[in-house]
């Protein structure tokens, strides 16, 4: 496993220790002294605007290709994280905005998040616009669209170099981004690009969830 991992599932064993106490299960806590180690990240690694349009203008070779370039540029307009993409239907189209609860906040503090649409959003929406279909987007596995934007990325010559840390070895290393882009890229893309124009957290909070 990846340090990251691990130091993910050590703050979780650390929160149900804290439970069991607060419960009267256990007494004290076997991670009591224990200095808990920090993540490693990379600086975010997205596309351009530019880099966005290019790969919406590009054609595909195939149609799957081109339903998945769609959803992924849709998805880099939004920023909604991709369990909450995948759930979109036509009811979440509201006045010309995306509205949504974030699912990471849904058991918790539910937060609604309204995203307005913007031409190209608008644009593939009508685009794949299908009343027999409950899904706003003709959506394949979350497994196929990454394996899948990886192709769209190549086929339109989305290929710069980008520098990230192996999240294994802990150290830097040098990929295309092509190779590296997954769907959690197009809503890093909606909020590095939108960080650029309007530098408020507040803001990028509200529009992306966070």
């Amino acid at each position: 496993r990846s340090n990251n991992t691990l130091v993910g599932f050590m703050k979780r064993l650390k929160v149900f220790f804290s439970w069991c106490i607060e419960e009267g299960l256990i007494s004290d806590s076997p991670l009591a002294g224990f200095e808990m180690p920090t993540g490693k990240y990379g600086t975010p690694i997205y596309i351009t605007k530019e880099e966005r349009d290019a790969l919406l203008n590009h054609p595909m070779s195939t149609q799957s290709l081109t339903q998945v370039r769609d959803i992924f540029v849709f998805h880099c307009c939004i920023g909604c994280r991709a369990g909450d993409l995948l759930k979109f239907t036509r009811d979440n189209v509201i006045d010309g905005a995306i509205e949504y609860i974030a699912g990471k906040t849904a058991d918790d503090r539910p937060l609604t998040v309204r995203v307005p649409l913007n031409s190209i959003a608008s644009a593939i929406i009508e685009k794949y616009k299908d009343d027999k279909r409950k899904a706003l987007l003709p959506f394949v596995s979350h497994q196929k669209y990454n394996d899948y934007i990886k192709k769209c990325f190549k086929e339109a010559g989305i290929t710069r170099m980008v520098t990230v840390i192996d999240t294994k070895t802990g150290r830097n290393k040098q990929v295309r981004i092509c190779d590296y882009v997954t769907t959690h890229m197009a809503r890093k893309t909606f909020i590095g690009n939108l960080y650029s124009q309007v530098q408020d957290p507040n803001l990028i909070g509200a529009l992306s969830g966070h």
